[in-house]
């Protein structure tokens, strides 16, 4: 048998790195042939091994187009299979690697498989010529083969099914990062825009610049780290405008928000019940005090108000404060269907105020809500996820009034 030339043909020159990497993967080969008694089996499905290699480029530094090159290789192996004990010698003719690499240029074809052999994908097996080909016994069996060798490859499965694998929960971080992040900048962008159309008193020319500056770094692409970092700024931030923006509210505006510190109670049957003098109140355990006692949102009663005016006509003593407003949800809620266990389970996610500003707009728009209570619980999961805002309900609906008002 003719000896597989471990150096390029040519003019092409020889590594040590390549060298010494051709070393380890003989001897592995041949620990895998006698039986080395580890789990590693040096096999890998080809498409599953592509598919894990494409999601930890960047790990090992391989471009889009060079893992094309490799899967171009890969398609001319037969055996979905790919055994990294011996040899894989595929040995396609520049044609037919242009084809199946979507008709790529042989000269960017020849600096992509320069580069697989680089990283330590596959090896040069030339010929004595620089040909690829194959001997075949009269049997129709191959023999010997030159072209280029894909066991490295394969050999590669363990690490490369690790990569991709920490790959894929970096990429799920940095997506629950950004949506985060998306939130954030959302509710900071609302409250800064609400401020300067009211004309609040405040440095909010200074927190709009902040914000922008803040939403550029967020467009670049970076780790989770970073992301991290930059989530706990927005959410720095965004306390910081929710502060001034109620710091800035009146005595009157801010009348409602004090009922926080009162006791509010609600259990599975609640509902508004009176007391003694003929007022209503509204009764719970007394363990679900702190979840419902949540910040409050910084939108005014007044701009509310102007924006969902249909719960003013379910308060019996008129609005005089978010108090009434609760009171108010409490008994649209039951209007619209929506059972006591969801909106209890909306106020502890929510809050009180955003639960009842919730119900406010769904009121608003009765007419276009399949389920209430079905609509309240994917709020209520996704404030539990802390992925809500009454911000875009509230925006969506002045949108929908300006619409028709221009109509």
């Amino acid at each position: 048998m003719e000896r597989i030339a471990t150096s390029p043909f040519g003019a092409g020159r020889m590594s040590g790195r390549v060298l010494a990497r051709q070393a380890r993967v003989g001897q592995r080969q041949a620990e895998l042939q006698q039986g080395d008694g580890t789990n590693s089996s040096g096999r890998a499905e080809k498409w599953q091994l592509l598919r894990a290699l494409t999601e930890a480029r960047s790990v090992y530094g391989l471009g889009d187009r060079t893992i094309c090159v490799l899967e171009a290789l890969v398609s001319f192996t037969t055996e979905r299979e790919l055994d990294g004990s011996q040899p894989i010698i595929v040995f396609p003719s520049n044609r037919e690697l242009a084809f199946r690499a979507r008709g790529m240029a042989p000269a960017t074809i020849r600096r992509h498989l320069a580069c697989l052999v680089e990283k330590g994908m596959i090896f040069r097996r030339d010929s004595a010529n620089g040909k690829r080909y194959c001997r075949r016994a009269e049997s129709g069996e191959i023999e010997d083969a030159f072209g280029f060798d894909l066991a490295p490859f394969a050999l590669k499965a363990d690490d490369i099914y690790t990569a991709a694998e920490e790959a894929r929960a970096e990429a799920k971080r940095s997506r629950a990062l950004r949506g985060e992040i998306t939130v954030l900048s959302r509710d900071i962008s609302k409250v800064i825009t609400l401020a300067l159309e009211e004309q609040r008193a405040g440095q909010w020319d200074t927190y709009l610049l902040d914000y922008q500056a803040l939403r550029v770094t967020s467009g670049r692409q970076i780790p989770s780290q970073e992301l991290q970092d930059l989530a706990l700024n927005l959410n720095h931030m965004l306390a910081e405008v929710e502060n001034a923006y109620l710091s800035s509210l009146s005595e009157q505006e801010l009348s409602g928000n004090d009922d926080r510190s009162e006791r509010l109670y609600q259990n599975s049957n609640t509902e508004l019940q009176s007391d003694k003098n003929g007022k209503e109140h509204i009764t719970a355990p007394a363990s679900s005090e702190a979840d419902t006692q949540k910040r409050a949102v910084a939108v005014s009663l007044t701009k509310f108000m102007s924006l969902c005016p249909q719960i003013a006509d379910y308060a019996k003593d008129g609005i005089g404060g978010w108090q009434d407003i609760l009171r108010a949800a409490d008994v649209v809620r039951t209007m619209l269907g929506v059972s006591p266990d969801a909106w209890l389970k909306a106020r502890q996610a929510m809050g009180d105020q955003a639960a009842a500003i919730a119900i406010a707009v769904m009121l608003e728009r009765a007419d276009t809500i399949r389920s209430a209570g079905g609509y309240l619980r994917t709020l209520t999961e996704k404030a539990e996820q802390g992925q809500f805002s009454v911000y875009p309900m509230l925006q969506a609906l002045e949108k929908s009034r300006t619409g028709a008002s221009r109509d």
